[in-house]
């Protein structure tokens, strides 16, 4: 089954057995910059420097990707562009959930409600089917830890968890420090077209600036 990019840092981003989201602001700034750089893949967005610009409307069949394309629309009211910060600052506090729905309707998870105290209504979402997860491990392990050739995806998946800093989630049990100079050079290598890479430098700055106060370090 093939997923999309910010599905894929929201399943790292779930534990397994509970269905809790673990690092949450951090996985939103990385799950919203994943649809950003999926659509720039996919023709529909383009960024240069501080700024996107959605350039095709056309549906991508994706019902998690054309959802954020009429989103973004909206929110540019007729402006030819605005700043990427703008829009991850807007979308990550709420694409989360939308991300989680999908990987619920594909079966991956399952959805759970509970209420916190009595009183506040939670969702958590265990794991349903776990061939998914760990093909996808078995994918950055392959690339990070063996030093296999990433083909774009898996560098663009690479480079979105490494600025985010969610190593943790993505290598469990395994120091930074074994990891992250692997995941920059992916970040920084020659894995796609120049305007792709362009727009994963572009995204990483705007990332680092939205996220100072909300990222720590691992």
């Amino acid at each position: 089954m093939r997923i999309t990019l910010a599905e894929e840092i929201a399943l790292l981003s779930l534990d397994d057995e509970s269905g809790a989201l673990k690092r949450r602001q951090s996985a939103g700034w990385a799950v919203a910059g994943a649809i950003l750089l999926e659509l720039v893949m996919l023709g529909r967005v383009s960024v240069s420097g501080k700024y996107l610009q959605l350039v095709d409307t056309t549906p991508t069949g994706e019902e998690l990707l054309d959802g954020r394309i009429e989103l973004m629309d909206t929110w540019l009211r007729g402006k030819k562009t605005r700043r990427v910060t703008d829009w991850l600052t807007k979308d990550q506090a709420r694409v989360i959930a939308a991300t989680v729905s999908r990987l619920a309707a594909r079966g991956v998870v399952v959805e759970e409600r509970h209420k916190a105290l009595g009183i506040f209504p939670v969702r958590h979402y265990p794991e349903a089917d776990g061939e998914v997860e760990r093909a996808l491990r078995r994918r950055l392990e392959s690339v990070v830890l063996e030093g296999a050739e990433p083909d774009e995806r898996t560098a663009g998946l690479v480079a979105l968890v490494h600025s985010a800093k969610l190593h943790a989630l993505a290598f469990p049990g395994r120091p930074r420090r074994e990891t992250a100079a692997r995941m920059a050079e992916i970040a920084d290598g020659q894995w796609a077209a120049e305007s792709v890479r362009a727009a994963i430098r572009d995204m990483q700055m705007a990332m680092a600036a939205v996220t100072v106060v909300t990222v720590a370090a691992v």
